[in-house]
């Protein structure tokens, strides 16, 4: 299919399904790795094409949906951002979590929507959280993306509990 017509197409399916009535996000220009790499560019008629295209050419927009569909609530801005932060600085953050403190800890709880006051709390709960999952069967032999999703499973549930303002 010759890129312009590509390019029809998948502006044509994102307006049946901005146009559609449904609860949630649109999965093909608020979820999945266009909205994460792209910040609302190349909008047309309030449609993303950036985040829209990209979702398309990934996928054919298969892993938006399965997101839309099965936790709408990552599709957020701030939760893609707080998890692509997670994965990018894993490493340095479950250092940070096993002390209880640290730069990176702090911003991602900060992006996360907790306030200073109520970072400890949280960061304290993220750490017993991160205790059990670090000694689990078969995580030493999980990939960097499994243990960074492993994380922010437990950083969304201490937040939640600990944090009254979140963003994820």
């Amino acid at each position: 299919m010759e890129f312009k017509k590509f390019i029809k197409a998948a502006a044509f399916g994102s307006l049946i399904v901005s146009g559609a009535a449904h609860a949630g996000p649109n999965p093909y220009t608020e979820c999945g790795i266009g909205a994460a790499i792209f910040n609302n560019e190349a909008v047309i008629d309030d449609v993303p094409l950036a985040a829209l295209i990209s979702n398309v050419i990934w996928d054919l927009g298969t892993t938006a949906v399965t997101s839309a569909t099965a936790t709408p609530e990552t599709c957020t801005k701030g939760s893609v951002e707080t998890a692509m932060f997670i994965n990018d600085t894993y490493n340095t953050l479950v250092e940070e979590t096993a002390r209880g403190e640290g730069e990176h800890l702090s911003a991602m709880l900060s992006m996360a929507g907790c306030t200073a006051a109520e970072q400890p709390a949280a960061a304290a709960a993220i750490r017993t959280g991160m205790s059990d999952v670090i000694t689990a069967e078969g995580y030493a032999a999980g990939s960097q993306l499994d243990k960074a999703s492993s994380y922010y499973d437990v950083m969304q549930g201490s937040v939640s509990a600990n944090c009254v303002n979140t963003g994820v």
